[in-house]
């Protein structure tokens, strides 16, 4: 009786120490990050664009990710469907994030097909389609920094992140830990390939995670920024 007693404290004592001690491991490494580089800064605003309908978008005070699918929306349905599906449906549950993507104003016709294709019947309305003036998109895309033009049909699969004071965000050394140990030359990433799923699924979720991590951390105070980028992030969601 006396050793069953003994065995079930120590069992006990384990499975009360286990999380504790897990929780000490994780704190550091939940400190160990940099913040996402600022790429570009000034950013043009998107507040003469409108939704379906009809209201007012804008960057300004929202974490964005914003793409430019141009002309026949139609023949982007894959650039789309991956925003959707391994972008919006992952972090729709964050405070103040939002997807936009520009479209000239004589498509909303063909937009709002797209648009009815890739929500299958869920909630989108942090999901923009806003529509403008062909010359804008222009001047919108002209102020990210980029590495490919915009296409004849303001088109790009590419997509950028765009914070709450609008700056562009992203990578200004992409190099692998091989890389850098190989002292190869430094090079960026300003943009996500919405048809590379490994990029969208790894490079953007990280770099996604750690923003919201940034102003999660700015809203308690207690933000750091000479902290260092974690190879991990795991954060809950923000209600």
């Amino acid at each position: 009786m006396e050793r069953k007693k003994v065995t079930r404290n120590l069992v006990l004592g384990v499975l009360f120490f286990l999380p504790v001690m897990f929780l000490i491991f994780l704190y550091p490494a939940k400190h160990n990050y940099q913040p996402l580089d600022i790429i570009k800064s000034h950013l043009y605003d998107i507040d003469t664009f409108k939704n379906f309908e009809g209201q007012q978008v804008t960057l300004n005070n929202h974490l964005t990710v914003i793409g430019f699918l141009g002309n026949n929306p139609m023949k982007h349905l894959t650039e789309a469907s991956n925003l959707k599906e391994l972008v919006y449906d992952k972090f729709k549950g964050f405070k103040k994030f939002q997807i936009v993507v520009l479209f000239p104003e004589n498509q909303k016709e063909q937009a709002k097909q797209l648009y009815e294709e890739i929500s299958t019947y869920e909630d989108l309305r942090f999901f923009e389609f806003a529509f403008g003036d062909p010359s804008e998109i222009q001047t919108v895309f002209n102020s990210l920094n980029h590495q490919v033009a915009l296409d004849t049909n303001y088109f790009t699969p590419q997509v950028f992140i765009v914070d709450k004071e609008l700056n562009q965000r992203g990578r200004l050394d992409d190099r692998t830990d091989r890389e850098i140990e190989k002292a190869s030359e430094i090079y960026p990433l300003y943009s996500y390939n919405t048809l590379e799923v490994a990029e969208m699924k790894n490079k953007m979720s990280e770099d996604m995670r750690i923003l919201f991590t940034e102003y999660r951390q700015k809203r308690k105070g207690d933000f750091d920024s000479t902290t260092r980028r974690a190879n991990d992030l795991n954060i809950e969601h923000e209600q």
